[in-house]
Parts: C-alpha cells; sequence; structure tokens
C-alpha cells in the first residue's frame, strides 16, 4: 500500500488520503494537492501512513504564492454565489445556491445547490460562462451535506457532528430514539438539517445492550412479593429499573428481577 498523508479541504471536515513523496510538511501545513478535480489547496491533518486507495497525491507544501490565489479565488467564488442566488431568486427556480468553489489553478468550479426537483440549470450556466474560464461542475446536495459545508450549532451548543469531525453519514432511525427513551418530537430530535439528529446513533448499540435484560415494554408481569400484576409502562435503562402500572391502580419502579411473566390461567383472569 503507498504512503499517505490525510488533508482536510475547506468544504467539510473529512480527512482525504493522498499519496506523498519521502518528504512532507507536518500537521497543520499548508499544501497543494492534486485530485480529481485538478490542484487543491489543503491542511495536513495526519502524518504518513499506509493508505490502500488514495484519492490523489501531493504536489509541493503550499507557498504564499498560493496561499494568496486562493484567497483571492475564494472572494471571486463568493462573489459569484451572491450572483446566483440573485439570478435564482430572478426566474423563480426552486433551488438553494449552498457554495462555490474553484480549484486551486481555476480549471474547474463546483457549484453545490439542493433542491427536490429536476431542473434546467442552463440559464445559470449562462450566467457563469462569461466570468470564468472555468469548467462547471454542478452537485445537486441533501441537507446533511449543506450543514457540513455551511457549518452549524448542535442543540448541545457546539459546532455540529457533521460539520466539525464527522467522516461519513450513517443512518438514524427513529427506533433509536424510542430505545434512548427520548421524546418523539421532531423539534428535540432533529439536528439544524432537519433530519434525526446524527448523535442519536452513538449511544444506541449500549442502550440496546442494557434494554435486552429488561422485560419489553407493554408487557403484563407480576410482583414476586405481592403478587401485583400489572403492565410495564417506562424502561429505564441507565438505572436499570422498569415502571408497572398496576391493574387495581398505582404506579411503581422496580427492578426486574423483583418480577416474573404471569402464566396463561393469572393472565386469563386479569384479563
Amino acid at each position: 500500500m503507498p504512503d499517505c498523508v490525510g488533508v482536510r479541504f475547506d468544504n467539510g471536515p473529512k480527512v482525504h488520503f493522498l499519496e506523498v513523496p519521502s518528504q512532507v510538511p507536518g500537521v497543520g501545513a499548508r499544501c497543494v494537492v492534486s485530485t480529481r478535480r485538478g490542484l487543491e489547496l489543503g491542511l495536513v491533518r495526519t502524518g504518513v501512513r499506509e493508505h490502500p486507495h488514495p484519492s490523489g497525491h501531493f504536489v509541493r507544501t503550499a507557498g504564499p504564492d498560493d496561499v494568496a490565489r486562493w484567497e483571492r479565488l475564494k472572494e471571486k467564488a463568493e462573489e459569484l454565489k451572491w450572483l446566483l442566488k440573485a439570478r435564482a431568486r430572478e426566474r423563480s427556480l426552486p433551488l438553494k445556491i449552498v457554495q462555490l468553489e474553484f480549484t486551486l489553478d481555476e480549471s474547474l468550479l463546483l457549484i453545490t445547490y439542493s433542491t427536490e426537483q429536476q431542473l434546467s440549470l442552463r440559464a445559470l450556466v449562462q450566467e457563469l460562462t462569461p466570468l470564468t474560464p472555468a469548467r462547471l461542475e454542478f452537485e445537486n446536495v441533501g441537507p446533511r451535506d449543506q450543514a457540513r459545508i455551511i457549518g452549524t450549532l448542535g442543540v448541545c451548543g457546539s459546532g455540529s457532528c457533521s460539520s466539525t469531525w464527522l467522516q461519513s453519514f450513517s443512518a438514524v432511525s427513529i427506533r433509536m430514539a424510542r430505545d434512548q427513551q427520548l421524546p418523539l418530537n421532531p423539534e428535540k430530535i432533529s439536528g439544524p438539517c432537519g433530519r434525526l439528529m446524527c448523535c442519536l446513533q452513538y449511544e444506541h448499540d449500549m442502550y440496546r445492550e442494557l434494554l435486552a435484560d429488561l422485560p419489553k415494554k407493554g408487557s403484563k408481569a407480576c410482583h414476586t412479593e405481592t403478587g401485583a400484576c400489572g403492565r410495564v409502562v417506562k424502561l429505564n435503562a441507565l438505572k436499570g429499573t422498569v415502571e408497572i402500572a398496576y391493574d387495581e391502580g398505582g404506579y411503581e419502579e422496580v427492578l426486574p428481577e423483583k418480577l416474573e411473566r404471569p402464566n396463561k390461567a393469572q393472565s386469563l383472569k386479569t384479563n
């Protein structure tokens, strides 16, 4: 496997591994790399390590001219972004311009946008063509990628996982919120992207392990000491207890070892 170094670009926290020569700059240094898109300016984030599938190769340590050119192209991209936003509003195009990004040699301009419809972007191409010699490439992204590119705050008060460190998106389901006894209120369990929070998955495996030792919610159970029967209404996974609503009335929080499943005769009698 080739020796590679991890490089991060400005469009998100993902680290890309690129093939390197024998001598490379240290972590935190700016570098010029060649990827499928062309020359790009990146930030070294790891030391040299083997990687089976490099996504490009290291070209040189970035000099003052490289950084100055990157700054100019970044400003130009920002100006073109606001131009496209204005033109899209004038034409009532149902899309959101997320980001414009030049390669370091201005050979490519990547236009990231978001829409749920099939649209013709010819009008936007005609606006950009006279203003840059770069080849234009449009990419339609979803809500999570928007949060990754733009940068958002999570409900924890820190930067959202997608815009600070998350390397890939995993499937998040409403079952994860149920298992963690969270309120099934979209405003409480959704991130700034409008989708279920990525952090729901981090502790889900632990909750599943804890819940495996508890009776199922909604099941019938009887107290081994009092003989009172009822239905399990809540599972406290972290405390290792369950709350039972007795058929005769009242609630109690008990340890699962103090409960047993009623036999069929008891079930028919209590029902």
